[in-house]
């Protein structure tokens, strides 16, 4: 059984935590979804109420810490090295959709390195989680990336722009270049779930462009911690400020990063 550090047992309590009420919350938006206004402004709220869960909960368990959030934004703390990155909601769409597919994202950054993470799916209660030089894991199992090494074989992940974001043309691009050589390409809406089940082995790789380092902080560390290999599109370490980034498998990341940029 997998001992998880004090550390990682407040982000995994402050997870827990938010999950109670958007999980509750999602009962309601499968009922909104036959209203004529929808449900768009009852998201935002329940996205609201999540962040400031789980922002006050880990201030009391690290007051000196500083944060990064999409509705907060940026709280300086004492501590200047040490910042929390917190999502409350990736797949928010879904969400708002009533679709099953979304997760709470902690990751925490010191010294400008992503030192640990945890992404909680709580409709499936599959807590994914790694902390830096002591491996990944999925609930209390041990995780390892997929061990194919051919992209015919590969399955792999994506994001699509969406309407008011650009990129719609390189994108295209890259899926007209990636589709030729896998097996089979998906796109479920959550960032921090694509990258925790690369690290999961449930898919070889992933791609995006465009996100926010909330989307990417905590599946950075738990696919690197599960042997994985995380970039921006080129190869390079930038991915926090580019929001740009492609996981594999330690066997397909230089492949993949050589199609993308094909």
């Amino acid at each position: 059984m997998a001992l998880r550090s004090a550390l990682i047992n407040v982000m995994a309590a402050a997870s827990h935590k938010a999950a109670r009420g958007l999980l509750r919350d999602f009962g309601e938006v499968e009922q909104l979804q036959v209203s004529k206004k929808g449900p768009a402004d009852f998201v935002t709220a329940a996205d609201i109420r999540a962040e400031r869960i789980m922002l006050d909960e880990l201030a009391r368990a690290r007051p000196n810490y500083g944060s990064l959030s999409e509705e907060g934004g940026i709280t300086e703390g004492r501590e200047s090295t040490r910042r929390w990155l917190v999502d409350p909601l990736d797949g928010t769409t879904n969400y708002l959709h009533g679709v099953p597919h979304f997760c709470i994202s902690i990751g925490l950054e010191e010294d400008g390195q992503i030192v640990a993470g945890t992404i909680y799916d709580p409709l499936r209660n599959e807590m994914f989680w790694a902390e830096k030089g002591t491996g990944a894991y999925l609930n209390d199992r041990r995780l390892r990336v997929s061990a194919r090494g051919e992209l015919q074989d590969a399955i792999v992940a994506t994001g699509v722009p969406h309407h008011g974001r650009p990129g719609h043309e390189p994108f295209l691009e890259q899926l007209s270049a990636v589709m030729k050589e896998v097996s089979g390409i998906r796109r479920l809406g959550s960032a921090a779930l694509d990258l925790a089940y690369v690290a999961a082995g449930r898919y070889e790789g992933y791609w995006e462009a465009g996100l926010s380092p909330w989307d990417l902080a905590a599946g950075i560390i738990i696919v690197r911690e599960a042997g994985g290999f995380v970039s921006d599109l080129s190869g390079g370490d930038t991915m926090l400020r580019s929001g740009d980034v492609i996981a594999a498998n330690d066997s397909l990341h230089r492949q993949f990063v050589s199609v993308i940029g094909a």
